[in-house]
């Protein structure tokens, strides 16, 4: 059954009826894909679960005021020192400031700084159904209304609102992003095949697959409450782009190999669908399993990056097992010109790079595996410098953007907490205490007289440090544990400090909970997949040992190259659930060619004929996976280069050392017990050669 299914997509008739399938499915595809956007959740309170205490705020303070409204701190300086005209021009602008769009209430200010070189004037901003996207047209108005009569005074908006139009200006670029990414995966799909041509038909189809899932997750947000971001936008491009290049390998690498034995096209795809799938949907469904355990986070943005993400892996298998053989077979032997691959021609396997590393492995491989290991132990070393607690809001850009020169200025000038206060909402009876217990608390400079409304009692707090500062947040701890103490409150702190608490709390919790669960699965699924279990207990050894080792240099460079201040506390779950998921790929891709060829001539022989015949597609396609990754640089945001850096650098780890050199030494050494308690491992292996090594198979494409 799987041979005549895997002859439908490069069937004679096959081929036209799922290139048709395709070109109607495209129609709708396209015009649901576009409206991603609008069901985008990106402020951070969207993100917490509903039993978040800053979530509760701010259902509470409803009572008291909008609950959709962030302040915009508008900031005007002066060096030399502010004029009465400057003031008379800030007055006008305050004014003027009402009548912009989704700017709400009344503008409290301007209020000139005690030293008389800045003034600050707070602007409440509604979020409308645009969300950031309409917060960040306000802010360029109120920017440009400023700007208009400034006379040589310098206007910034910085607050909760600059803060969200410039992150939106900085995931504007996922158009570049894909630009970018298309050109690396073509780059190296032509290092690998050298034909001008070929790389375009992977191209086309990864293309197709990523719209179509951009279609599926918007009717996931919109009819099933699925939480989407800019993050998982642009996280989901270069994984569709990075997993499903991957797969495309894997099948023209054998379709390649199965044109010299097959004189009919359409044959020599049958076979190479046949031979290829059950590793690509091996790698896919494990990838997919991994990714769907993120929705056990608490983090709703976490917890919905975890389906978006699988839905592209899913969709990105769908078509590169139908629509890319499909092009395939259209397009006939010439697609790998100028080299085309000819019938019969296939000639004794020459020697490549991967079967003479597997010859020196062998030599010693004992030796190479505990040298190999305690190197990785020494680079996993930085991972006790990592700083994965949150960055303040102008340390989540690689560049300056106007916010945080806004903010520096706000801060030379002005108290560093004020314009954003923390939000405390309690019993109306109990509210004299609250605010003598707010006011006690260290951190907090002054609390405002509180309001009464319903039974509820709001009160405000002004912050000594920067809102989005560390500092902060442990001044927010602090508040919540003076006004949890007094009886009958019912006290809570919320506020943009609060929530930011919140997200790296249930981030780190996240970490705590997620990665076991991830390890266990994926070990279980290699030991169903092996039918062993010293292999797959030895996989995921090598597999943590890979992931310690890319988070420990990845610490080093983030402190001491480029110069980042942290990381953000869902780093490192993100970094390892794709590190690991997608390093199972080659795991995958791998051990099972080395069991194959172990049922037959033994381990010593499937180890190292495994090296040498997936060696090079594993090399390409970590090569691709490696360098989508790493164009995630091209987002000036901290998170997106982390990320994509730690991943690169730990893919690239995976598919040069830990898959290549380090796996292969242990299956040498370890021999067949790497196979206990299946049937395998009470087969004895093959007597090993002694003078030459083993004749191998034909080596795939780029070995």
């Amino acid at each position: 059954m799987l041979r005549r299914m895997a002859s439908l997509p490069g069937g004679r008739v096959g081929k036209w009826v799922v290139l048709a399938l395709w070109a109607v499915l495209l129609v709708p595809v396209l015009m649901l894909a576009g409206q991603l956007g609008d069901v985008e959740e990106n402020d951070n309170s969207a993100w917490l679960p509903g039993n978040a205490e800053s979530t509760k705020v701010v259902a509470r303070a409803e009572t008291f005021r909008r609950a959709d409204t962030v302040p915009a701190l508008v900031i005007y300086d002066r060096p030399e020192g502010i004029t009465p005209a400057d003031l008379a021009e800030a007055r006008a602008d305050a004014e003027a400031f009402k009548g912009i769009e989704n700017v709400v209430g009344q503008p409290q200010g301007p209020v000139p700084s005690q030293d008389g070189k800045a003034i600050q004037t707070v602007v409440q901003v509604q979020k409308d159904k645009t969300g950031w996207e309409g917060i960040g047209k306000t802010v360029d108005a109120l920017i440009e209304v400023g700007e208009e009569n400034a006379g040589g005074l310098g206007v910034h908006v910085t607050g909760p609102a600059g803060y969200a139009s410039d992150s939106i200006k900085a995931f504007s670029g996922g158009g570049a992003l894909t630009t970018i990414t298309s050109l690396v995966v073509v780059l190296i799909l032509l290092l690998t095949y050298r034909s001008p041509v070929l790389p375009l038909l992977p191209l086309l189809t990864v293309g197709v697959a990523l719209v179509t899932s951009e279609a599926v997750i918007y009717l996931l947000a919109r009819n099933a409450g699925l939480v989407v971001n800019k993050q998982t936008s642009f996280i989901l491009t270069v994984l569709v782009f990075g997993a499903a290049t991957d797969y495309a390998l894997l099948l023209i690498s054998r379709y390649r190999e199965e044109l010299l034995r097959h004189e009919d096209r359409h044959e020599a795809m049958a076979e190479a669908l046949y031979r290829s799938s059950p590793a690509i949907i091996a790698s896919a469904a494990t990838v997919a399993v991994s990714l769907m355990l993120l929705m056990l986070a608490t983090l709703n943005s976490t917890q919905g990056l975890g389906p978006a993400c699988a839905v592209g892996i899913l969709v990105g298998l769908l078509a590169m097992v139908t629509l890319m053989p499909a092009l395939l077979v259209v397009c006939g032997r010439w697609i790998f010109w100028p080299v085309k691959p000819s019938y019969g021609s296939a000639g004794t396997a020459k020697e490549g790079v991967w079967t003479r590393v597997g010859t020196a492995v062998s030599r010693r491989p004992r030796i190479v595996w505990i040298g190999t290991t305690l190197v990785l132990a020494v680079m996993a070393i930085g991972v006790l410098g990592l700083k994965a607690d949150g960055l303040s809001n102008k340390d989540q850009f690689t560049g300056t953007p106007q916010m945080a020169v806004g903010e520096r200025i706000k801060s030379e000038h002005f108290p560093a907490g004020s314009g954003d206060p923390v939000f405390v909402v309690a019993e109306a009876a109990a509210a004299e205490r609250v605010r003598t217990a707010l006011t006690g608390v260290p951190g907090v400079v002054g609390v405002s007289t509180p309001v009464i409304k319903d039974g509820q009692a709001l009160m405000l707090g002004e912050l000594k440090d920067d809102p989005s500062s560390r500092a902060a947040m442990r001044t927010v701890e602090r508040a919540r544990i003076a006004v949890h103490r007094i009886d009958g409150a019912d006290a809570q702190v919320g506020g943009s400090t609060a929530i930011m608490l919140d997200t790296q709390e249930a981030a780190a919790r996240d970490s705590k909970v997620i990665i076991p669960i991830v390890l266990v699965v994926v070990l279980l699924i290699l030991a169903l997949l092996l039918r062993a279990i010293v292999a797959p207990l030895l996989l995921m050894a090598t597999v943590v040992l890979s992931f310690g080792a890319a988070i420990g240099v990845s610490s080093l460079v983030f402190e001491h190259v480029f110069g980042f201040a942290g990381a953000e506390a869902s780093f490192p779950l993100l970094t390892f659930v794709f590190l690991v998921a997608l390093g199972i790929d080659y795991n995958i891709f791998l051990v099972t060619r080395v069991r194959e060829v172990a049922l037959l001539h033994g381990t010593r022989r499937g180890a190292l004929e495994g090296l040498s015949t997936t060696g090079g597609v594993i090399t390409s396609a970590g090569l691709v996976l490696a360098g989508t990754f790493a164009a995630m640089a091209s987002l000036p945001l901290v998170f997106a280069a982390e990320l994509g850096f730690a991943v690169a650098f730990g893919v690239l780890l995976d598919t040069m050392i830990v898959r290549s050199v380090l796996v292969t030494a242990l299956t040498l050494d370890v021999g067949r017990w790497m196979w206990w308690p299946s049937k395998l491992f009470r087969s004895h292996d093959t007597p090993r050669p002694q003078a030459t090594e083993p004749d191998l198979e034909p080596a795939l494409s780029g070995n």
